[in-house]
Order: structure tokens, then C-alpha cells, then sequence
């Protein structure tokens, strides 16, 4: 399954960046005891590079991947050859060791099923140097009845509408159509859609995963001091 294609990852990088500038300094104070040295920070899922460009900012060198190459395409055009950009799918492509490792917007519950995330984590796991910091969000079982129960959602932009749809819930997994209206470049709207699903798993038992890894973690609800949305977990750790 394809997830942000061209239009999608458009809207996205435009009118959804507030995320990752409000996760932003928690993370960075994480990132602190990795600073000297190498600091060498790998970001998972990085999107058009809202984080990575706090990451930048705060002097770190970053490789910022992404599994979908229209995500990159935009990464690209923000950073050029500021980050070091590559295309990276979990759960299978080797990851590069790092002294940190972080991602925000939930990437790795866009995995098939637990089991892929597990192993994501596994591979995290090993690609953290001794000392580094682990930092993401993940799906908890409590996100699908919760984004469900909110309902369908639609916003607009200068340029860019999108509506999404809540089409399917299960105990482990949450399905979302999303529909995207872009300029077409002729004086009419382009439609696009999507589905996305999204696994949900029980998070509570990640730190034992972690830990039987090198990794000693702990689950929570934020970064630091801002709670992210409800029924996401943070994972935080370090690696022995």
C-alpha cells in the first residue's frame, strides 16, 4: 500500500507541520546528552522535514528518511543538501547506526501488523550506539476508539482541501479514507484519495521489548512536558 502520494504529501507538508514544531523542544531537550560527539540523529518517517529542520537548527547532523519518495521530493526542495535524505521502508531496510533516533506522526504504526512493528523497534534497537536516545510516537490500542469517536474531519487551506473519512475500526487496526483537492493548474480542483491504515498495538509491552535489546524505555504521553493527542505514546529511552 502506497501512503502520501504527490497531493496528499503537498496538503501535509503545508497544513500539517504544527505537530512536529509542538513536539519539537522536548525532543531537542532529549537530543541534549547526545550533542557532543558525532550527534548524529536519524529520523524515521520525516515527511517534508518539519522536525528535521529543528534538528538542523539545533546543530545536529540528521539522516532524514522516508518511505515515500513525494515526501522526500519535498524534503529535498526545503533542505537540498543541508540533511543527508534517503528513502528508508521499515521494518526491512537497514538502519544506520546512530547516537539518536527519533520520529513523530506515529510512522511506524503505518506498518502492516504488530509484528512489523516489533521488529522496527528490534532494528531501532540495534542501530542506537551505546548511549543513544531513543524518541517516538506510536498508536496505542486506545487511538482507534478515540480518533473514531470524533468522526470524520475536513479542513481547507489557501490552496488545499481535505476530508477524512473514518471507514473501518478493529481491536488492532484503524482505516482511514482521505480525500485531497489540489489546483489542477487549469482553473480546476485535482481530486485525490487515499486509504491509510494504521496499527494499533498494546504499548505497554514495548519497554520489555526494548530492554531485552540493549534499550531501557519507558512509555508515555509526551516528549517532555507537552502531551501529545490522546491514545498516542511516546517511547523514550536509551540504549546501555
Amino acid at each position: 500500500m502506497v501512503y502520501y502520494e504527490h497531493d496528499l504529501a503537498l496538503i501535509h507538508a503545508r497544513g500539517y507541520g504544527g505537530y512536529a514544531d509542538y513536539c519539537a523542544p522536548d525532543i531537542l531537550d532529549l537530543l541534549e546528552p547526545v550533542r557532543t560527539g558525532p550527534g548524529l540523529v536519524l529520523e524515521l518517517g520525516c515527511g517534508s522535514g518539519a522536525l528535521t529542520r529543528h534538528l538542523l537548527d539545533a546543530g545536529f547532523a540528521v539522516i532524514a528518511t522516508d518511505a515515500a519518495p513525494a515526501m522526500l521530493e519535498l524534503a529535498w526542495e526545503a533542505f537540498g543538501g543541508e540533511a543527508d535524505l534517503r528513502r528508508l521502508r521499515l521494518p526491512d531496510d537497514p538502519l544506520p547506526a546512530a547516537d539518536a533516533i527519533v520520529s513523530v506522526g506515529h510512522v511506524i504504526s503505518y506498518l502492516r501488523d504488530a509484528a512489523a512493528v516489533d521488529r522496527a523497534l528490534v532494528a531501532m534497537a540495534a542501530a542506537l550506539r551505546p548511549g543513544g536516545v531513543l524518541a517516538i510516537d506510536v498508536c496505542d490500542l486506545a487511538y482507534g476508539p478515540i480518533r473514531a469517536a470524533e468522526g470524520n474531519v475536513a479542513r481547507t487551506g489557501p490552496d488545499w482541501a481535505i476530508i477524512t473519512e473514518f471507514s473501518g475500526l478493529a481491536p488492532d487496526k484503524i482505516t482511514r479514507d482521505i480525500t485531497t483537492f489540489v489546483p489542477d493548474g487549469h482553473g480546476a480542483w485535482r481530486r485525490g484519495r487515499e486509504r491509510h491504515e494504521n496499527v494499533l498495538v498494546d504499548t505497554s509491552l514495548i519497554p520489555a521489548l526494548l530492554a531485552s535489546h540493549g534499550v531501557e524505555a519507558v512509555v508515555g504521553t509526551s516528549f517532555g512536558v507537552a502531551e501529545v493527542p490522546p491514545g498516542l505514546r511516546v517511547v523514550t529511552g536509551v540504549k546501555r
